[in-house]
């Protein structure tokens, strides 16, 4: 490669780095977060699942920080239920997994499970599409764990398409 070739390339090569470098170096990040329709329709679509399956529950949808954006109870679900199903989606949204997989995980005293604001039974499920983790959803109220978590997952599935497409 000739002398004027090589320090032509360098250039090239620098300008291009330094552009990239200049892009990381931006204040801004870009945060994608599920609309309060889409959480709705989430929720509503586990109390639907719950309901076919002969049981009233209450659902929590979080966003991505972990705050409620929606929560609804069925009528004769217990009070209780809505605290549960919060801490239950704040801790798969916490752990990026279902709740269900996490039994047994934290048994020491004083681990991550005494954490308040986090419950580890079944019935949390983390909301996922396109590789990001958007949110997470509680459900609680029901006779199990598994029929808990098999209503999130029915409210997730029920908009993952659109979720999933839109990125």
């Amino acid at each position: 490669m000739k002398p004027l070739q090589r320090t032509y390339t360098l250039f090239v090569f620098g300008l291009f780095f330094s552009t990239v470098v200049l892009a990381d170096d931006s204040p801004w990040i870009s945060v994608k977060r599920i609309t309060l329709e889409t959480a709705t329709t989430i929720a509503s679509h586990a109390i639907e699942t719950c309901r076919k399956e002969g049981v009233q529950i209450s659902v929590t949808v979080v966003d991505r920080a972990g705050a409620p954006q929606v929560m609804l109870r069925d009528v004769l679900a217990p009070e209780i239920s809505t605290t549960i199903s919060e801490q239950k989606a704040r801790a798969a949204l916490s752990f990026n997994v279902k709740t269900s997989s996490l039994k047994g995980r934290f048994t020491d005293y004083g681990s991550v499970a005494k954490v308040d604001g986090l419950i580890f039974s079944a019935g949390g499920v983390p909301i996922q599409a396109a590789g990001k983790i958007l949110g997470g959803v509680g459900v609680s109220g029901a006779p199990s764990g598994k029929l808990d978590e098999k209503c999130a997952q029915a409210g997730i599935d029920a908009v993952l398409d659109d979720l999933e497409m839109a990125d």
